[in-house]
């Protein structure tokens, strides 16, 4: 069947009223995608009775209108996308007419069941407008220029461009969409649209497509209409830093304050004394989660997608994490450290099971102390034996119920494959039988049970998702690495001893291990620049003493996740100096985005992944180049700008990614 030119995409929220009519109103040959944010009415059985070819996508959590946005861009890939309230209905051809202006974002003429003109077009917020608005009034304001709302009725009547208009019906072109990302979901409800729309560099509105809007809840909501003036000043915040938003957030205050007799703003004036940095997600019922990690919680650096992915799930559903339980025994002469390895993971048996994060009180951390020996078939089923009878112990104390279980490791597979579960999730993030050290041959073995045996798996790797696509078949799905992107906020005040160290600084951040890191490489960058400094963070796995001879090479040891973005600020060009081995081709390091999210210039050795960012990332082919494009990156401050870069990861939010997990787990 031929594909339609454009989907519709409609998010749902306790819509039962209103869905079918809009849903009606669709011309037949288009794809329809309703994504529910975990309604408790009737808003699924009403959408899937009105349109039956409607692809219905349950989102577990009420993650707001800009996450059921993007669930419904991922799922039409390849189409242009409408973006549709619920409470809206498309006049006949309407959509076509949409198309035919071929622009970026394309936008309807707005109308009321009445018939008349909505004021849609806007001007972009600014603190001036928000002053007038707040003295005067929006519509007054707006017909003298000052204001946000364009009220000429004039400037409805023919196309033109507009700086942005109310998203109840809006048309993004897929070029679009691949340019510039998903939508911002930190905002909840209110604002998304505005900075996308203003990401884009506006819209086309065109009055020849016609839609009607019902609307009004946000005039007659208190909690609604304050999320709408808190967010005004989050997007200011974003858009013109904090200093601005301070100012944004008086003018808000002002218009609230002035008309607080109307209960809407005297919680909206409430809202603004005490708004957190972000609007927070609506809580929600579902079945618990048990993950068995490839890393340890208490030792391992806490950026790895296992702890970041399942920190997020436990704000809406209970968690507990298996620390890591192991591909090998450490052993003198075959493996580094051997004994800081075997104390340390003592150290972490001896945690038993706690809750590490306070305000996540729903996540807990567990070490099974564990027998790690593969080699012989009756220790493996010892071992396993062992484990699960710990882990049903605590599964049971903390009444987890029968849990979703996600395995990071392939070592989980002997304990979870009698456990009963809700759906058994294979979280590929590594091809873990390319580890040196492992027993191979009996991992990859292990792997490949979980492969064969899991509902799902998840790859954070294009090219081991296609290698291994003969085997999963459609219970593959790529699910990419997140961000805190908050958190990796390019910080103006450096830690100390980085602050000391002379720049121009090359940096690297991480754990610096001998199967990862091309070390040579590092050597050769710093005998190349012995007028710039080579900073090192992060926790070695082998001998740094080769460096001592390089006055500019300065290791400083682990970093803890918290500093790291300090740490980091103070890089001029930021590395990715990878192997070229098989574990690297199949990898997605983290660190990618987290130096994207500072802004950092960054130089990396080739490997599958980083291409999807050839366009903030200098990607050398070999040696030669590498020391190159580092030479570049110090002259010219590398590819686009610093916000340029930090927009190339803006949307990848480990919550986002979070919810997308949960999603794929409960939406089965």
């Amino acid at each position: 069947m031929e594909r339609s030119p454009v989907a519709v995409v409609i998010v749902t929220y306790q819509s039962e009223q209103v869905i079918a009519g809009c849903l009606a109103s669709l011309p037949d040959d288009v794809e329809v995608f309703v994504v529910d944010n975990a309604s408790t009415d009737d808003t699924v059985s009403v959408a899937a009775a009105t349109r039956p070819d409607a692809r219905i996508i349950r989102n577990p959590v009420n993650a707001g209108f800009a996450a059921g946005v993007n669930l419904g861009i991922k799922a039409a890939e390849g189409y242009d996308v409408l973006v549709l309230n619920a409470d809206t209905r498309l006049h006949p051809g309407t959509i076509d007419t949409l198309r035919a202006a071929d622009k970026p974002i394309t936008v309807p003429k707005i109308v009321g069941v009445d018939g008349l003109t909505h004021f849609s077009l806007r001007r972009e917020p600014k603190l001036r407008t928000a002053i007038s608005e707040a003295l005067i009034g929006g519509h007054r304001a707006g017909r003298i220029g000052l204001g946000a709302m364009v009220t000429d009725l004039k400037a409805y009547e023919h196309a033109h461009p507009a700086e942005w208009a109310t998203g109840c019906a809006w048309l993004v072109k897929r070029e679009t969409i691949e340019r510039l990302g998903l939508l911002d979901e930190r905002y909840f409800l209110y604002s998304e649209e505005v900075e996308y729309m203003l990401r884009a560099g506006g819209v086309w509105y065109e009055p020849r497509a016609v839609a009607t809007h019902i609307g009004g809840e946000v005039s007659t909501n208190a909690r609604l209409w304050s999320l709408l003036a808190a967010n005004r000043v989050r997007l200011h915040r974003e858009r013109h830093g904090k200093v601005a938003a301070f100012f944004m957030w008086l003018a808000v205050v002002l218009n609230e304050g002035l008309r607080a007799r109307s209960p809407k703003h005297r919680a909206a004036l409430k809202g603004l004394f005490r708004m957190r940095t972000w609007p927070e997600e609506v809580a929600s019922e579902g079945p618990s989660y048990l993950c068995f990690s490839a890393q340890d919680w208490w030792y391992h650096n806490r950026a790895h997608s296992d702890f970041q992915l399942l920190r997020r799930v436990a704000k809406h559903r209970k968690v507990l994490l298996v620390n890591s339980i192991g591909l090998r025994m450490p052993s003198p002469g075959k493996s580094t450290q051997f004994l800081r390895r075997i104390l340390r993971k003592a150290k972490s048996v001896a945690m038993l099971v706690r809750r590490p994060i306070p305000e996540t009180p729903n996540f807990y951390v567990m070490t099974p102390a564990p027998l790690p020996f593969y080699g012989k078939p009756w220790l493996r089923k010892l071992n396993s034996v062992l484990v699960r009878t710990q882990v049903r112990l605590v599964c049971l104390f903390l009444r987890m119920g029968t849990p979703v279980v996600v395995a990071t490791i392939p070592t989980a597979w002997d304990v979870v494959e009698p456990m009963r579960h809700k759906g058994l999730i294979f979280n590929r993030s590594d091809r873990h039988s390319a580890f040196p050290e492992a027993d191979q041959g009996t991992i990859a073995a292990l792997e490949n049970q979980l492969l064969s045996n899991s509902d799902t798996v998840l790859y954070v790797s294009r090219a081991l998702q296609e290698e291994e696509s003969p085997l999963t078949g459609e219970r593959a799905h790529f699910l990419d690495h997140g961000v805190d992107v908050d958190h990796f906020t390019r910080r103006d005040e450096l830690p100390a001893d980085i602050a000391s160290i002379p720049g121009p600084r090359i940096g690297f951040f991480g754990s610096l291990d001998d199967y990862l890191v091309d070390f040579d490489l590092i050597e050769k960058v710093a005998q190349e620049f012995p007028e710039a400094s080579v900073v090192l963070i992060g926790d070695a796995t082998c001998s740094m003493e080769r460096y001592a001879r390089y006055p500019n090479v300065h290791w400083l040891d682990f970093r803890s996740y918290e500093q790291i973005p300090g740490y980091g600020s103070g890089f001029d060009v930021a590395l990715m100096p990878w192997l070229d081995n098989d574990w690297i081709k199949h990898a997605n390091p983290i660190k990618m985005k987290e130096y994207l999210a500072l802004g950092l210039a960054v130089v990396s050795t080739d490997f599958p992944e980083v291409e999807r960012y050839a366009d903030v990332i200098r990607i050398a082919k070999g040696e030669a180049d590498f020391i190159d494009q580092i030479r570049l990156t110090l002259k010219d401050g590398g590819l686009k700008t610093p916000a340029e870069r930090r927009a190339a990861v803006l949307t990848a939010s480990w919550d986002s990614r979070a919810r997308e997990l949960m999603q794929i787990a409960e939406g089965r």
